[in-house]
């Protein structure tokens, strides 16, 4: 066992030092005894709580009425009248801002032996740091026996000229405006532009995407993304292969120049390229954690750093970027800092075998696995599974005609991957998510289980099938 005993333990010298409130804030009672120190820098409770997955799905859904509710289908007549935006928007934060609140003052109120620190924390030495206080005062000099890095990430600025002084948004204010903008200029076409491109069309904002490659969310499998891409052209106007070179406010609006020579005008504009681990903010060298070559702090299948007695997850650690894959990382690490202190205690490790992630747009996009293209890179053999959602009894119920399952299937029945675009498609790829997790193959979920009809779930169930019959066939 490494002994993980500061040298010169002191009133500032804790059993554990947490940097970062999100996932960093889920520890576990075993851990109750420790004297523990907290660091955020930002809005307590993190990215996904304060201006990430659950704001914005909080917007999604009154979005997704308000687009139903414009399209009148299946023979009946319905209008979308607009949207109360400030009515609307602080219902949500008002409920968010007063849990990233309350968690505040419960962690500051020193309960369980928590000391709770309002600053940015950088490395001085191992395990030691200096936080500059946001509130002016003096820095604080803490140490400790275990760090925990769970300091997150950041939205990417790119550099543009003219941009710095027109204001422009990222995904830490966009959904705060003050009143809805008659047009919006978004920039990037990942899985944060597609779900607020789709919030503010919808709610009626004319929205003007710029993406620097032919598809939207092209990392997604390619039939997934093209017909992502075919499906939000109806609702977005779409710059592919463009990206803004100039931008300059006037009285009439933001003008944006893209590299097609073109000009656009807007009202607001938001950054969502992506976004970037906030290693670098943290002096990193000092504390003797290595990162990646992109910047992340380097982690093994313990989410050790390169540091003895310092753990680290979540975006300051992985690429996915996914509130469920740093809660998955937080249990093992905050296991393992706990097996640390005794020589007999089992490490668990961390899986990444079966990653799902879901993009909230309208068309809803989830995935698990390799995509087409990645397996075709691999030089993987692979058999293809695929069921539109109106060859089902419940995708006429629908009169959906662009919605599908794809399931890609090795020789053996395994599942490589899966990929589902329309309705429901989040929790229509979790029996695929499990399966894969479990090691099941196509054949077991596919004929050993009896699915529902009729259920939108006979459209997994149709693509296993169409899968394991290209199998048999050849």
């Amino acid at each position: 066992m490494t002994d993980l005993t500061h040298p010169t333990p002191s009133a500032n010298h804790f059993d554990l030092i947490i940097v970062g409130s999100g996932s960093g804030n889920s520890i576990p009672e075993v851990l109750a005894p420790w004297r523990i120190a907290m660091v955020e820098r930002g809005i307590f409770g993190g990215t996904c709580l304060n201006v990430g997955c659950i704001p914005s799905k909080m917007f999604v859904l009154p979005a997704d009425r308000a687009l139903k509710a414009a399209e009148s289908k299946l023979e009946i007549t319905t209008s979308f009248s607009g949207v109360d935006w400030p009515a609307l928007r602080d219902r949500i934060f008002g409920r968010i801002d007063s849990i990233s609140a309350g968690g505040e003052e419960y962690r500051a109120s020193g309960t369980e032996g928590l000391t709770l620190y309002r600053g940015t924390a950088r490395f001085t030495a191992d395990r030691s740091f200096t936080v500059a206080m946001n509130d002016g005062s003096p820095d604080a000099i803490i140490s400790g026996d275990r760090v925990l890095l769970a300091a997150g990430s950041r939205p990417l600025l790119p550099e543009i000229e003219g941009m710095a002084s027109v204001g422009v948004h990222t995904s830490d204010t966009i959904m705060r405006l003050d009143s809805l903008p008659k047009r919006l200029a978004i920039l990037g076409a990942g899985y944060i532009a597609a779900e607020m491109g789709h919030v503010f069309s919808s709610f009626g904002s004319r929205v003007i995407m710029y993406a620097r490659s032919g598809q939207i969310l092209r990392s997604q499998d390619r039939d997934i993304a093209t017909r992502f891409t075919e499906q939000f052209a109806q609702r977005i106007d779409l710059k592919l292969n463009n990206v803004p070179i100039r931008m300059e406010r006037t009285p009439l609006g933001i003008e944006i120049t893209g590299s097609d020579g073109e000009i656009s005008v807007v009202d607001e504009v938001l950054v969502a390229i992506g976004r970037i681990p906030n290693s670098d903010l943290l002096d990193p060298g000092q504390g003797g954690i290595a990162l990646t070559a992109d910047g992340r702090v380097e982690v093994n299948e313990y989410q050790e750093t390169s540091a003895p007695g310092v753990w680290a997850f979540g975006d300051i650690s992985n690429p996915f970027q996914l509130k469920h894959v740093a809660n998955a990382e937080a249990k093992v690490a905050f296991a393992n800092l706990v097996a640390s202190r005794s020589s007999g205690d089992q490490k668990r490790q961390m899986s990444y075998a079966a990653i799902p992630a879901a993009v909230f747009s309208n068309p809803q996009v989830a995935s698990v696995g390799a995509t087409e293209q990645e397996l075709i890179d691999r030089g993987v053999q692979y058999f293809v599974g695929r069921r539109d959602y109106g060859g089902t009894a419940y995708g006429w119920a629908l009169d959906d005609h662009a919605s599908f399952a794809k399931v890609l299937l090795a020789p053996t029945g395994e599942i490589l991957g899966a990929h589902v675009i329309g309705p429901q498609a989040a929790s229509l790829i979790q029996p695929l998510i499990q399966a894969m997790t479990l090691g099941q193959t196509a054949h077991q979920i596919a004929r050993e289980v009896m699915y529902i009809h009729p259920a939108l779930t006979e459209v997994v169930e149709n693509a296993l099938l169409e899968g394991l019959n290209a199998i048999e066939v050849g």
